[in-house]
């Protein structure tokens, strides 16, 4: 009894951060599947396809949808999806963003859209390299 994931990116982006994240957890805890646009793809077909999706996913507790880019095609198809469904959907898509969706399968909907967010957001940093941490111990 958990909220399902779908994720709708970009060509292979999604396909790709799931592969990674189950190489780094060695498994995925939750009910996951993945949507991706294509140039060559149906705006209509993804639309029910999507819709197909969440249903299949939707056990009760809604689902989280999770797209690459606010204002793009995948997150304008999910949030035309969520509008009809139980479910929240995160833009911006990012592996740190992932990983912590999949570390706290158990939480409701709500609560796996606020970890979702708080990824994505402590996910990014600005890395010193050698030379700014050796300048930084002076």
């Amino acid at each position: 009894m958990t909220v399902g994931v779908l994720i709708i990116t970009h060509d292979n982006i999604g396909p790709s951060l799931l592969n990674i994240a189950n190489d780094i957890l060695g498994s995925c805890p939750l009910q996951l599947k993945v949507l991706h646009v294509t140039r060559a793809s149906h705006l209509e077909f993804l639309q029910a396809q999507a819709q197909v999706l969440i249903n299949s996913l939707d056990t009760g507790h809604g689902v989280l949808i999770l797209t690459d880019m606010y204002g793009s095609t995948p997150s304008n198809i999910a949030c035309n999806a969520a509008d009809k469904k139980h479910a929240q959907v995160v833009s911006g898509l990012n592996l740190p963003m992932l990983i912590r969706v999949l570390n706290y399968s158990r939480l409701s909907l709500n609560e796996l859209t606020e970890k979702a967010i708080s990824g994505g957001r402590e996910g990014v940093h600005i890395c010193l390299t050698t030379i700014e941490k050796h300048n930084d111990t002076r």
